[in-house]
């Protein structure tokens, strides 16, 4: 069990590093006091520009890889590798732990992102083919309602959909989708509230069916 703590506070301490909060401190700016208050990519790019909301992207990204490619099979000197921990459950529990990390960072008052870039990063090198239903369902989403909240909660129930009709056996990949995807509908619960009141921001250039007038 030791293993399993120190890769998963790890993994936990790898998601704390936001790109938007470490390039922002270097700009001398803190997006979260900026449009949606969010220190995402998404805010990042309303309010810093493509080229830094493209760079927080990769960054949030590459963490998430990062956590379940190297992390569980690491042989940490005075722990070594548990063989009681299966590498795929300790490969998961990493995964959601980065992910925990980019929302809720102890460097940073535990206000993070919403971890849907995170999320990309570990679902992609969990199982490549997994993008193509993630990144499909977001885009004709966002193409349809706008919505970028909305976009990333669907996309998630993509992924559980995907895994239960592709590989309904595979368990642990399973139950990893929903706890995810549960973690991503609560972490956008405010966007899901500026929805029902009207209120939502809409990715306009993406946003297929915005008013010409707008």
């Amino acid at each position: 069990m030791l293993e399993l703590g120190v890769k998963t506070l790890a993994a936990y301490l790898l998601g704390t590093l936001l790109g938007s909060l470490i390039l922002g401190r270097l700009r001398g700016v803190d997006i979260r006091s900026m449009g949606s208050g969010n220190a995402g990519a998404t805010n990042a790019l309303r309010t810093q520009g493509k080229a830094f909301a493209l760079a927080v992207l990769l960054l949030d990204i590459v963490k998430g890889v990062v956590a379940v490619a190297c992390l569980p099979r690491l042989n940490v000197p005075g722990i070594g590798i548990d063989a009681g921990i299966t590498r795929e459950w300790l490969t998961l529990a990493c995964g959601f732990a980065v992910i925990i990390g980019h929302v809720y960072p102890v460097w940073f008052g535990f206000r993070g992102g919403k971890g849907v870039a995170t999320v990309v990063g570990v679902v992609g090198t969990l199982q490549a083919w997994l993008l193509l239903p993630l990144l499909a369902s977001w885009l004709l989403v966002v193409v349809v309602t706008g919505y970028v909240g909305l976009a990333s909660m669907l996309a998630g129930l993509a992924l559980i959909v995907a895994v239960g009709w592709h590989d309904p056996g595979d368990l642990p990949l399973l139950y990893f989708c929903i706890a995810v995807t549960a973690f991503v509908i609560f972490t956008h619960r405010v966007n899901i509230a500026r929805m029902a009141a009207g209120t939502e921001s809409r990715a306009r250039r993406l946003w297929l069916f915005r008013p010409r007038a707008a």
